[in-house]
């Protein structure tokens, strides 16, 4: 044991000694390529390092993405491609979606769905007509799912917005009673508040600096934000700037009528209560007590009648 551990320690202690020179040459040999190399060699040499230090995705996956994109956008129509777009930014843009990978991933799960459907009943060793009914149960979700997601997100967008809109017009309202303008206003309430109307009237600032008028700005929200409440807010700001009534009045107005329509809102959702839970204790709740109050009761009837 004693001879193997010496000649072990000999072997990594020459092994050691030799790896170190070569790092040295290495190194020597490095800095002198770094001294001595043109321009033109270090050109050329930094593009192949580059791609070499570039992942699998970025180098293969990104440009035939881009491409791919490429050929949907040249076949997709603009009209198609507004609606899209409109859909998209009611459902507030999830996970960054333009129209052309929205449309790619409508046709990628009409192809694979039916296709991953299809696979399990084959591999449950189905029949055939099981088989076709599986990839048409798949062809009919691949169908209604992408525009069932958007609109979910689009009626959640929807309460999150009706749920901000009081706190959000009695903010403005005071910060124009306070001197400022509508503009102005607005962009002070949009920096301190946070939220889908925030993000919306950021928009709208936006598009205003870059060139549109007021009202087209304003009509865009209305596009966006498909609330009742939020359409006629907007159509009483844009029929006021037309008329040239105080902003301040109708604001003050359109507040106290929100948040009446918030009370009835909310009575209305009292008064379903009791019917929705009408469903649960019949159910659930009354066979339960049936069955602590007479389950005795019928086990002496049976005891005695046997």
């Amino acid at each position: 044991m004693l001879y193997v551990t010496y000649l072990l320690t000999l072997f990594l202690l020459v092994f050691g000694i030799v790896a170190w020179r070569k790092e040295k040459k290495q190194r020597i040999k490095r800095r002198i390529a770094s001294t001595f190399q043109t321009d033109v060699e270090v050109k050329t040499s930094k593009p192949t390092d580059e791609i070499k230090k570039r992942s699998f995705s970025s180098r293969i996956i990104s440009p035939i993405w881009k491409q791919l994109k490429q050929i949907f956008k040249r076949n997709l129509s603009s009209e198609k491609r507004d609606k899209i777009d409109i859909k998209l930014l009611r459902a507030g843009n999830p996970f960054g979606m333009t129209p052309v990978e929205f449309r790619i991933i409508q046709l990628a799960m009409f192809v694979l769905l039916p296709l991953i459907f299809g696979l399990y009943g084959f591999l449950l060793q189905l029949s055939f007509g099981v088989i076709v009914f599986f990839c048409m149960f798949g062809l009919f979700i691949a169908t209604f799912l992408p525009s069932f997601y958007l609109k979910q997100k689009t009626q959640a967008r929807n309460k999150l917005a009706l749920r901000e809109l009081p706190d959000f017009l009695d903010l403005l309202t005071v910060s124009i009673e306070a001197g400022l303008g509508f503009d102005s206003a607005l962009s002070k309430v949009v920096s301190k508040k946070d939220g889908v109307l925030s993000m919306e009237f950021q928009r709208c600032l936006e598009e205003m600096r870059l060139g549109k008028t007021r009202r087209e700005a304003l009509t865009g929200v209305r596009e966006r934000v498909t609330i009742d409440d939020v359409k006629s807010l907007i159509g009483s700001i844009i029929q006021a700037e037309q008329l040239g009534i105080g902003m301040v009045q109708v604001l003050n107005v359109q507040s106290l009528e929100i948040r009446e329509s918030r009370k009835q809102r909310a009575e209305e959702q009292a008064m379903k209560a009791p019917i929705k839970m009408l469903f649960p204790l019949v159910l659930f709740i009354f066979p339960c007590i049936f069955i602590v109050i007479l389950g005795p009761v019928v086990i002496d009837l049976i005891e005695t009648l046997l």
